[in-house]
């Protein structure tokens, strides 16, 4: 069992390596959102055109589920 001044030797030792954690990831720009990085990466490519239209003609054929919240 730790006595209290290694206890509190340890505790000093993990906030000082917290603050320079922190002092490293403070200046960090955040990354962009993955789809916003995807957005428009596509635009004015005919095959990207096909492709949606071929997605959005299989999800119109398929009927639509029934909502599971709705109320009997």
């Amino acid at each position: 069992m730790m006595t209290q001044t290694e206890l509190e030797a340890r505790l000093l030792a993990v906030e000082t390596a917290l603050q320079e954690i922190q002092r490293r990831l403070a200046p960090l720009l955040p990354a962009p959102h993955w789809l916003d990085a995807m957005s428009g990466a596509c635009k004015d490519e005919p095959a990207c055109e096909e492709v949606i239209a071929l997605g959005r003609a299989c999800r119109e054929a398929q009927p639509y589920p029934d909502d599971p919240g709705a109320p009997a």
